[in-house]
């Protein structure tokens, strides 16, 4: 079978995404994929994506990671399917769209920059100085110093494959808070088993935990390895979180074609 694809990067987090609105790519194996995924034998990225057609959306937005399995939210994935929404000729002043987590809202600025709705957040659990919460995907912050220098990958590891996490994984955030309003974040993702130049769902939910202001609006600026984040949100009087916005660059790479076997 000959597959199109194009390829896009969210800050550094990339994916390989494919237009299947036809359904033409319904019987993807975890195989396939994650010979897509693989960087010596295949593109190469994080994930890939599929663009399908939803009723009462613009487009369902279906995320697999690198290892071939279907996986939950995807926050820069989002982003990029967007751009890529936009770039195919599905081109709106919003979008709603359906993913595996529930519906998103999006929008393009006049810079390109795509801002995506992420879904709401009831809760930060405390887990021995850390902190655990989902926000699309589930989550693991831990607060440090000197994250640029941080051992992500081994640390990472150990905490997704401790007894807790090992059989679910989760994905592990190392935080520096900068000043009130921006942190830096690394994260090693499950699924990919690695760490990544950037996560859209680590560095939301990294941002909640660093809020600035106790009640109302907040606006924390994120630095990753890949690049500059943005995220803003709610906080309200029984700590829940609302109106989440990721807020950053999505470009597309490049496109071609490649057999697949099977």
């Amino acid at each position: 079978m000959e597959l199109f694809f194009q390829k896009y990067q969210g800050t550094g987090n990339d994916f390989v995404i494919l237009d299947n609105r036809d359904e033409r790519y319904n019987g993807l194996t975890i195989e396939q994929v994650r010979f897509l995924c693989n960087r010596r034998f295949g593109i190469g990225a994080d994930g890939l994506m599929l663009l399908n057609n939803a009723n009462g959306y613009d487009f369902e937005m279906k995320y697999y990671n690198a290892d071939g399995r279907e996986s939950t939210m995807c926050g820069n994935g989002g982003r990029c399917l967007v751009k890529f929404a936009y770039n195919i000729g599905l081109k709106k002043d919003k979008y709603n769209f359906i993913a595996i987590d529930g519906p998103h809202e999006a929008e393009i600025d006049d810079d390109g920059i795509v801002s995506l709705k992420m879904k709401d957040v009831d809760a930060v659990k405390d887990y021995h100085s850390d902190f655990i919460l989902d926000t699309g995907s589930p989550h693991y912050i831990k607060l440090t110093h000197n994250v640029w220098d941080y051992e992500v990958y081994k640390k990472g590891k150990e905490i997704r494959y401790s007894n807790t996490f090992a059989k679910d994984g989760i994905n592990v955030n190392f935080v520096e808070q900068k000043n009130n309003d921006e942190i830096i974040v690394r994260t090693y993702e499950r699924g990919v088993e690695d760490e990544t130049l950037s996560c859209g769902t680590g560095v939301t939910a990294s941002a909640l935990v660093c809020y600035h202001n106790e009640r109302g609006f907040n606006d924390v600026t994120v630095l990753t390895r890949g690049g500059k984040l943005t995220v803003e949100f709610d906080r309200t009087d029984d700590d829940t979180y609302r109106n989440i916005w990721l807020c950053g660059p999505a470009e597309k790479v490049f496109e071609g074609s490649v057999q697949l076997k099977g």
